[in-house]
């Protein structure tokens, strides 16, 4: 296996057998050094330095039903909310006293958010914060809205693809969504020169382990700027209420391939991670993440943008976050950067 690891390193690609081998016959001897060499490459890619992306919830309706997510348009127990222009604005404005270079707009996908008001919004924020990176997150969308994003000013698209085998997407999703839809998706914002964040659930309901090599095949393809992983966790109002969460020793051994794989590739430790662990955040830095996304969003409305159950930071201030995080990473040795923390190009 540690063969396997190192090939990884080296070459930056396994064959599909190779990656259902290495994923399959695990020992926490491996993992530790899947995830210690993955530190290395952090390092010696991005230094210590951890780069903040300040996170602004500002919509949680959503017209679509996954069978996973707490916003989904079944639950009729969310408390629907919506930040006026004004609001994101004033999220920006304290986010930027903070040393915030970088914000993402994340959102259901709401029909009231009409491309006309996403682009307005995106060229506000831009000509108020030009120094800044806009990274959006707010789903599946056309070739022409993604592009008249892009032209108003969006560097940055998130859009996980969840899981890239189509019978495992079926089986998390109603069936008016396909994950070829979403791949084209991925494909189309690279195109039009976004960074582009694609992304799988950890130990999501049905998942096995040639689900997991589709999805680390299909990361290679795509070649994003960013990558997004983290475990599933539950929540009480949907379909996958009773089902078992991902684990922190799969999100944490994931991570390390991801950066030994995609070695520039911008990495967040999530707060889904922090969520299942109280050091969770920190385990995935040491595991070759460079990346945490402290909130923003108004405190009044964290609680109501729950896609899974217990997660953290809720009731903190902006301050508070960012502080808090600052401190963490401080204690091994990392540094929060004031800077917009764009991917860094292979030399050639």
């Amino acid at each position: 296996m540690k063969r396997l690891i190192d090939k990884l390193h080296q070459e930056q690609m396994l064959t599909a057998e190779e990656f259902h081998r290495l994923l399959a016959n695990r020992s926490e001897e491996t993992d530790q050094y899947a995830r210690e060499l993955a530190n290395q490459v952090r390092q010696e890619v991005y230094g210590n330095k951890i780069y903040v992306r300040g996170l602004i919830e500002f919509t949680n309706y959503c017209k679509n039903d996954c069978y996973y997510c707490g916003i989904r348009r079944s639950n009729q127990n969310a408390q629907r909310y919506r930040l006026t222009e004004e609001d994101i604005l004033e999220c920006c404005r304290q986010g930027y006293e903070l040393g915030f270079r970088t914000f993402v707009l994340q959102g259901g996908e709401d029909g009231f958010f009409t491309d006309d008001r996403i682009v307005q919004i995106v060229r506000k924020i831009k000509e108020q914060y030009p120094d800044c990176a806009l990274t959006l997150s707010i789903g599946e969308k056309s070739e022409e809205s993604y592009r008249a994003y892009r032209e108003a000013g969006a560097d940055r698209y998130l859009l996980r693809h969840e899981t890239a085998d189509p019978c495992h997407y079926m089986r998390l999703h109603p069936l008016e969504m396909s994950g070829e839809n979403r791949k084209s998706c991925l494909r189309i914002l690279k195109k039009l020169g976004y960074q582009t964040g694609a992304g799988f659930m950890v130990g999501s309901p049905l998942q096995t382990v040639d689900d997991l090599v589709e999805d680390f095949l299909f990361l290679k393809e795509l070649d994003p700027e960013m990558v997004g992983i983290g475990p599933f966790i539950a929540h009480q109002d949907t379909p996958f209420c009773n089902e078992r969460s991902g684990t922190l020793d799969d999100t944490l051994f994931y991570l390390a391939l991801l950066r030994l794989m995609l070695p520039n590739v911008l990495l967040p430790a999530t707060t889904a991670l922090g969520t299942i662990h109280p050091r969770g955040r920190e385990m995935g830095v040491l595991s070759g993440a460079n990346v945490v996304m402290p909130n923003l969003s108004p405190v009044s409305v964290r609680k109501k943008y729950m896609l899974y159950d217990g997660k953290i930071c809720t009731g903190d201030e902006a301050a508070e976050c960012r502080m808090c995080l600052s401190r963490r990473m401080e204690r091994i040795g990392c540094e929060v950067v004031t800077d917009r923390g764009d991917y860094k190009k292979r030399l050639a």
